[in-house]
């Protein structure tokens, strides 16, 4: 390989590192779970998207193993070819019927889903408006169609709208507006109800990302649409959150969209089917959050309770009701040592910083679980006033 390349490579790596920017990954030696092992370490676990405790379920567990002696362990194919079984059917009717959506298709995770859905729906003589705190699978997914792009300022009903009536002077065919459900960096919810209000308006669909809301969120945990009261056209999501924490995404909206799809979505057409594994995981997470079994409300007991500790011990936090509650801190190098410090101090943590979220607005993402203990938080709470002080942000 050529020399010159590899130079600038390394000159771009320590460029990163200089400015505090590095992400470095920590090694698990135990399932995931509210408090894991790293390395010698036991710590308590406040970075992963394992919203509902079930990443180490004993009945998920069961159900993935106990699926392989009848379904194997791989599926070898694609799905047209020779990948797809009856347990993938299976998944895809019953998160049609969660999400109260005629069908789903099932992805290899919900990048590919983001990946695969706008190209083979919209044309040059379409748009699409896209929320400008979207997810990077959203704007990678922009990327590969050949709509006409549109961003409007994070939840700004009023910019929105106006995208909206210069997409139609414009002359767009079809206008699909595409928002996260929850915007993961802020724990932030879309306002879905002035959206399809406007959508309604102008003739527009609507699309939601809906990972960090699926399973918990709305009444049943059907998500940001439940919770508000509303219906989108097409969502989106992933079994990598709360509806186990492995992998596989999923797009859920009218029977020809998902029909188009299985024909043309490019994710779908040339990936590996889902293990059977997964699928059968997938099907009990479901299961467990339809006999809705008391985990959603201790999620949002825990994340009352953690918001409200660190309120009192003075931190700045951004508002809202959703489980991520984020510690905003400012500058990347301030949120690694704190980081690094908590970990030191048995609270695992990771700092967002550039190019994650913009510049200046660095922070620890906390996120509650159901399977965290009140004793739990009270030693992290107790971890983050020791370091706050320690680093100078409480006083």
């Amino acid at each position: 390989m050529s020399t010159d390349f590899l130079t600038d490579i390394s000159k771009t790596l320590e460029e990163i590192k200089a400015d505090g920017l590095y992400k470095r990954e920590r090694m698990i030696t135990s399932p995931q779970g509210g408090e894991i092992r790293v390395g010698d370490a036991a710590v308590i676990n406040l970075c992963a998207n394992n919203y509902l405790g079930l990443a180490d379920h004993p009945d998920l567990i069961a159900a993935a193993r106990g699926v392989m002696d009848d379904k194997g362990f791989g599926m070898a194919s694609v799905r047209f070819i020779c990948g797809t079984q009856d347990i993938h059917r299976e998944l895809e009717q019953r998160l049609a019927k969660f999400l109260g959506k005629d069908d789903a298709i099932l992805f290899a995770a919900c990048f590919d889903a983001n990946g695969g859905l706008f190209e083979p729906l919209l044309g040059p003589e379409d748009a699409i408006i896209s929320d400008s705190l979207n997810h990077a699978s959203i704007i990678d997914g922009i990327r590969l169609c050949k709509a006409k792009r549109y961003r409007y300022l994070n939840s700004d009903m009023n910019d929105l709208e106006a995208w909206l009536k210069q997409a139609r002077e414009d002359g767009a065919r079809h206008i699909m507006i595409a928002t996260d459900g929850v915007f993961s960096m802020d724990g932030y919810l879309a306002k879905l109800p002035e959206i399809r209000a406007l959508a309604d308006k102008y003739d527009a669909i609507v699309m939601v990302d809906d990972c960090h809301a699926t399973g918990f969120m709305g009444a049943t945990g059907a998500g940001t649409p439940e919770h508000f009261g509303v219906d989108v056209d097409i969502v989106t999501g992933t079994l990598g959150k709360a509806l186990g924490g492995a992998i596989g995404g999923y797009i859920a909206g009218p029977q020809p969209v998902i029909d188009l799809l299985r024909q043309r979505a490019r994710p779908y057409l040339f990936s590996n089917s889902l293990p059977p594994s997964i699928v059968a995981a997938g099907l009990e997470a479901i299961r467990l959050v339809e006999e809705g079994n008391g985990s959603r409300a201790q999620l949002f007991e825990n994340a009352k309770y953690w918001r409200a500790g660190l309120e009192k011990l003075g931190f700045d936090l951004l508002p809202g009701e959703h489980p991520i509650i984020p510690v905003m801190l400012g500058e990347a190098q301030l949120a690694q040592d704190m980081a690094s410090r908590l970990f030191d101090e048995g609270v695992y943590v990771s700092g967002f910083f550039f190019p994650v979220v913009p510049r200046g607005q660095a922070r620890i993402r906390t996120q509650m679980n159901a399977a965290l203990t009140r004793d739990e938080l009270d030693r992290a709470l107790a971890a983050f006033g020791k370091v706050g002080k320690e680093l100078g942000i409480l006083s």
